[in-house]
């Protein structure tokens, strides 16, 4: 498979990944049963370039501005939830890694299509040794896993004298057991298997304590200066996680005004559903909605991409703003779901809320 070209503008990431709707779409039942992204698909989001959006340009990555890659995770959201939250784990960790220490960097980014994975709960332990940490135990959630080269793993360093040093340690997919354990109703394609940690030796250059970097404090020297990398980790899980509840949202949606033009309303003298007065309220209400989350996702990315400084005041917003981001994409799903019907339950049909 030929690489992916650098894009000649933002736009053309985005123009990449919306011509693999139709793609992935036919493929999102297939995911939710299987329990993970098939390998088709991560080839083919992986030559439209997506995992390069947060790898330094020094790695041949594309540095991708925020605004874009809501834009883009949002329209594999809108064809497959599940996809859509795998691949937004793996692009936000590419971040994430890009922090550590440059030898750590060296390591990882052997091609500008790694992918990274990572887990957020400190469930595993690390002891220190003289040059490093030795790391046991099982994490959970760990999204994508079977597709990573490289896992994030988060473990806590026990203490005596108060509460446990939590550190994120870069290990290689390779070194980490993968258990078959993810059996859920929501996100169901997405892979969150638990991986398993058995003595693995991280070395300290491949190890970064966590609270630290949060506040914006992290070794790499060749990023340290780089306005791209010095936006608040936190602040960029809330770029890239809000896409997923617009895609979502916009595709349970265009489904919805799909189907009211060929069916009727069961017990009514309806014979097309969107002859009823109640169903251009309904729509009207969902698409005011999804309007609502797009502007609020345009004002808190805007003011991330304004770069520092970030006030205490601006970060709580921007926090709140994308919550309320995913609560309303949820009325959406809901509202057009409560309207359409129960051949709405059928698999084939309910696509667009797949791993919802």
């Amino acid at each position: 498979m030929a690489p992916p070209s650098a894009p000649s503008s933002d736009t053309h990431l985005v123009e990449r990944l919306r011509a693999l709707g139709p793609f992935l779409r036919e493929r999102a039942l297939r995911t939710e049963q299987e329990r993970r992204v098939p390998d088709e698909v991560v080839a083919a989001v992986t030559e439209a370039g997506l995992y390069r959006m947060n790898v330094p340009r020094r790695y041949g990555g594309y540095q991708t501005p925020p605004h874009t890659q809501v834009d883009a995770i949002a329209e594999i959201a809108a064809a497959c939830g599940s996809t859509a939250f795998a691949t937004m784990i793996q692009a936000g960790c590419a971040f994430i890694a890009a922090l550590f220490p440059d030898e750590a960097q060296d390591e990882i980014f052997t091609s500008p299509d790694i992918r990274v994975g990572g887990t957020l709960i400190p469930d595993a332990t690390a002891v220190a040794t003289g040059d490093g940490y030795v790391v046991n135990g099982t994490s959970g959630f760990a999204t994508g896993c079977r597709h990573a080269d490289w896992h994030l793993l988060t473990a806590r360093v026990e203490s005596g004298d108060g509460p446990p040093e939590v550190l994120w340690t870069a290990v290689p997919m390779a070194e980490l057991e993968i258990l078959d354990d993810w059996y859920a109703t929501g996100l169901a394609g997405s892979g969150s298997n638990s991986v398993v940690a058995r003595d693995v030796f991280v070395p300290a250059h491949r190890v970064v304590p966590v609270g630290p970097l949060l506040g914006g404090e992290f070794p790499s020297k060749a990023n340290g200066d780089d306005p791209f990398y010095r936006m608040p980790v936190l602040l960029m899980f809330c770029a890239w996680t809000a896409p997923n509840a617009l895609g979502l949202a916009r595709g349970a949606l265009a489904d919805f005004t799909g189907r009211i033009h060929r069916r009727g309303i069961t017990y009514t003298f309806h014979q097309r559903q969107n002859e009823a007065t109640v169903t251009h309220l309904q729509m009207a209400e969902a698409a005011l909605k999804l309007s609502s989350a797009e502007l609020l996702t345009r004002d808190f990315v805007a003011r991330i991409e304004a770069g520092e400084p970030y006030s205490e005041q601006e970060r709580a917003r921007i926090r709140a703003q994308s919550g309320y981001v995913a609560r309303l994409g949820k009325e959406v799903v809901d509202l057009v779901a409560s309207a359409s019907g129960a051949s709405s339950l059928h698999q084939d049909v309910a696509r667009a809320a797949r791993g919802a």
